[in-house]
């Protein structure tokens, strides 16, 4: 009679351990892609504005030339392209909301 009861209670303890790691890891994931999207954009737009910002500055000083211009715009055109996307994201956010 004892046999039964704690195989029962083994596997209602199981199941509800399966279901918590489950919602623990759901929200886990949902949080952190949520948090990730925020923490990216934001670090994107600043690097982007830095990038920009010594891009014009060292233009107008006598330390410009053909090689640092190349080195700016190879980081400068990612960014552009990554605040497009983060723009775009935000927009789908906004409509589907």
């Amino acid at each position: 009679m004892l046999s039964p009861m704690m195989s029962t209670v083994s596997s209602t303890m199981s199941a509800t351990a399966s279901a918590t790691s489950t919602l623990s890891t759901t929200s886990a994931v949902s949080t952190f892609a949520t948090v990730g999207v925020a923490d990216i954009s934001v670090v994107s737009v600043i690097c982007l504005i830095a990038l920009l910002s010594a891009s014009e500055i060292l233009s107008a000083s006598s330390c410009w030339h053909r090689r640092l211009s190349t080195v700016l715009n190879i980081a400068i055109v990612p960014m552009v392209l990554t605040f497009f996307l983060i723009v775009g994201y935000k927009v789908v956010e906004v409509i589907g909301s």
